[in-house]
């Protein structure tokens, strides 16, 4: 696995044997960032990875300018890993932080610009990612939430709902928190 874009492009992330974690393919990170990169300039966005796994979408990120990123991972040997090639990579601005994550959402005090999460697809509970993180104050206004799911599920009748984009078996699909000014502007609230 490779770091595909940013000032670490072509870095290798290799997990050891074993490791129990399924990372975003290349095809899919590369897509998902370029629709990102349509949206948002990198370059000092806060941005919160849930369900880290491999640390991939953490790294991309840091690698093309975010500010900081934090990377929720509730797998002891998941969370050293990522925190062990963040340290490698001279990463600095990626912190590790390992919890599980429906209680880090609930715990969470800081605000993000983007909010990524790429859950086991089995998980229980994963249809009920987007109301939690939209309905807490960790995505400022205006922030994406990205849901990484498989075929199967369908958010596009939620208010949130903007897009879903598809890169072969991997389903993103993309939430923009309401900005308040920009619901007043357009007449919709009193």
């Amino acid at each position: 696995m490779r770091i595909i874009g940013g000032v670490l492009k072509g870095k290798a992330v290799n997990p050891p044997a074993g490791y129990k974690a399924r990372p975003t393919t290349d095809f899919a990170r590369e897509g998902l960032f370029n629709v990102l990169a349509s949206k948002y300039e990198m370059d000092g966005l806060a941005v919160l990875d849930l369900f880290g796994g491999t640390g991939a979408i953490s790294f991309e990120f840091a690698s093309r300018g975010a500010g900081e990123v934090y990377c929720v991972e509730m797998v002891p040997q998941n969370a050293a890993f990522i925190k062990s090639q963040a340290s490698r990579l001279g990463l600095g601005n990626v912190t590790v932080v390992r919890h599980n994550v429906f209680d880090f959402i609930q715990i969470c005090r800081k605000s993000f610009d983007i909010v990524f999460a790429d859950p086991p697809y089995a998980l229980e509970g994963l249809d009920t990612l987007p109301d939690r993180v939209l309905s807490s104050e960790m995505l400022f206004p205006g922030g994406y939430f990205i849901l990484e799911h498989p075929s199967g599920y369908s958010f596009g009748t939620h208010p949130y709902f903007v897009k879903e984009k598809k890169y072969g078996n991997v389903h993103f699909s993309f939430f923009e928190k309401a900005d308040p000014l920009q619901i007043q502007h357009h007449g919709l609230s009193q």
